[in-house]
């Protein structure tokens, strides 16, 4: 019996040969370069990474089919803390994946009953409590002595991490995990997630640095950053709230209109998101406004209303279906949106919403932090975003949009939100990009870099010992280098001479030449290194600065090393690479050689961040 071609057929006869496909590749490419490599006595730990809400929960599947066909008997399948979302979870694995012992978080005795005679999947949630249960439970029944067991981590970098390593200490939830982990003969432990900024970041030595990292692609129809934030311009369908009046009195006629659209169209449900900001009271206040603004369209239809709609609707391109004339939409808000047919729904801790509430109709959402993770709004067309944070941290903010996914119709979609955040939202963006260049080139260092000011993630679960950020614009040099030949480093910068004050050169020019440079622990070059390997990932033939000077009677150990002239010149370059080579004399200290000692400088405006292991 093979487990993934059974799952594979199930998603072929619902129709969706494209989503086989690519969960076929992706399942395929893990077994063949990690699994069959595993040596069932280890503990091992991997990254899988997608876009946010681009169907990573089937890649999951495929890959614990193609796992069960290659040996492995126990899987745990981990969740966010969430009640529904679990339950939910349950029950898609069981509708989805044939020919195993399911069980839920009350299911003891139907595991140890079960007895492995079918493979096993066990769906939990990270509560402490429920792992502290289950990881007494593996150990009760001895199965896991002598078998390895292969742990999934549904957005894994959310609450697995140790909040505490900067207090010498251990979350009850990671500790709980590193027991279910380590009470296997072996292991193999799979981190999901769409933001894995945090994950990057952890050590070696904490035993939560993936050994190694897998990306799978979106398929056809997703709309994720590059849609909504291109490299070289605004997008289409963003509206800057900097240029407005009446802000939300654009948003509520902008969704009623798209809203007409999806539902006189045959549609089941147009929502809009509104992601205010963390504080309930802030809530409400939005909702009664678009309460408001909804009553001021009623008592304006036939005037200043019906003006606005007919500008929206010049702008409106509908792509899943045919644009509908104006007087059919417009009948259809005064008939039916209206007339009490649109719902304004605040999701908070203060009030429960079921997932029923916003899969029909023209919904407005309004929320704080319970729209992230793991809450999906179908046809999520209308967002207006003005969160703001004192220190925006980029993997959360990528997980609250929530404007990602494939049941969007590109046409008809708008972002309202302040020039300042769409700028935050397309570094991060950029930063996406580079993480997937680095790892499809096979780069086993992946670095994260973020303009100042934004942070990757939660500082709590970096260790602050070994995690060292690098500020682009700012000059690093060694206090104790060495050249392994001076000879082979000056051959290389033979053909630059003193004539010329800089020259431009490529990066791999610069990485040949601080491959004959050593240095101690005071400057880490391999951090160098990496991060022009992940400008090269991004752009293969990326340029930088070379400034080069000989004879440099320089004394060693003082504060500066370049000139004030090199250091003016090198700041003249903001966004370039530059590297100034000096070889200093050795007549006041360096060995007493003529040593080649260098010089860097990242682009300003970001900060590059790396793991320093002991």
């Amino acid at each position: 019996m093979s487990y993934l071609k059974n799952y594979l057929n199930k998603i072929v006869e619902r129709g969706n040969t494209g989503l086989a496909e690519s969960i076929s590749a992706t399942a395929e490419d893990v077994g063949n370069n990690y699994l069959k490599k595993f040596s069932f006595m280890s503990h091992e730990i991997g990254l899988l990474f997608g876009n946010v809400q681009s169907g990573k929960t089937g890649q999951m599947f495929g890959i614990m089919c193609k796992a069960t066909d290659l040996g492995f008997p126990v899987f745990v399948l981990l969740t966010t803390d969430n009640v529904v979302l679990q339950q939910q979870t349950l029950d898609r694995v069981k509708s989805d994946l044939d020919g195993y012992c399911i069980c839920g978080e009350n299911d003891a005795r139907l595991f140890a009953e079960n007895n492995l005679m079918l493979p096993t999947i066990v769906v939990l949630k990270k509560n402490a409590r429920i792992l502290k249960l289950w990881a007494n439970i593996f150990n009760s029944t001895g199965f896991m002595r002598g078998n390895p067991l292969f742990i999934v981590d549904d957005e894994a970098d959310a609450a697995s991490l140790n909040t505490l390593v900067n207090k010498n200490r251990q979350s009850s939830i990671n500790k709980y995990l590193g027991s279910i982990r380590d009470g296997a003969s072996s292991s193999l432990y799979l981190q999901v997630t769409g933001t894995p900024q945090a994950i990057l970041l952890q050590t070696v030595g904490s035993g939560w640095h993936p050994l190694f990292t897998h990306y799978f692609k979106p398929g056809k129809g997703y709309l994720g950053g590059d849609f909504f934030f291109p490299k070289s311009r605004k997008a289409e369908c963003v509206t800057y709230l900097d240029t407005l009046d009446h802000a939300e009195r654009n948003v509520v006629i902008r969704h009623l209109l798209v809203s007409a659209q999806i539902l006189a169209s045959g549609g089941p449900v147009s929502n809009c998101l509104i992601h205010p900001s963390v504080r309930q009271a802030a809530h409400q206040r939005f909702a009664d406004s678009i309460i408001s603004e909804l009553n001021w369209c009623k008592d304006n239809l036939n005037g200043e209303f019906s003006d606005k709609l007919k500008k929206q609707y010049a702008l409106l391109s509908p792509s899943k279906t045919e644009k509908l004339p104006f007087k059919q939409l417009f009948e259809y808000i005064a008939n039916h949106l209206l007339n009490d047919e649109s719902k304004v729904i605040v999701m908070n801790g203060k009030s429960d919403v079921d997932s029923d509430e916003y899969s029909f109709g023209c919904n407005f959402v309004i929320g704080g932090n319970t729209l992230g993770r793991g809450v999906t709004f179908p046809s999520l067309q209308t967002i207006y975003y003005t969160r703001t944070s004192k220190k925006p941290q980029a993997d959360t903010m990528w997980q609250h949009s929530r404007m990602f996914g494939y049941d969007r119709d590109p046409g008809m979609m708008m972002i309202y939100i302040d020039e300042r955040l769409y700028k935050l939202f397309a570094d991060i963006n950029a930063t996406n990009n580079s993480i997937i260049s680095q790892v499809e080139q096979g780069l086993d260092d992946v670095k994260v870099y973020y303009p100042d000011g934004l942070n990757p993630t939660r500082k709590n679960v970096l260790d602050t010992d070994h995690v060292t950020a690098i500020s682009g614009g700012t000059n690093y040099y060694p206090f104790h280098p060495d050249n392994d030949t001076i000879d082979q480093i000056s051959d290389l910068l033979s053909p630059f001479s003193e004539n010329e004050p800089y020259y431009q050169v490529s990066l791999r020019l610069m990485k040949e030449i601080l491959s004959h440079v050593i240095t101690d622990t005071d400057f880490k070059l391999s951090s160098f290194q990496a991060i022009l390997d992940t400008m090269l990932a991004e752009a293969p033939t990326a340029q930088g600065i070379l400034i080069v000077r000989r004879n440099r009677d320089i004394a060693q150990g003082t504060g500066a090393l370049l000139s004030p002239n090199d250091w003016q010149l090198g700041g003249s370059f903001p966004r370039k690479v530059v590297l100034t080579m000096y070889q200093v004399t050795g007549t006041k200290g360096w060995g007493g050689r003529q040593l080649w000692v260098p010089n860097i400088k990242l682009p300003q405006g970001a900060v590059y961040y790396d793991v320093v292991e002991d």
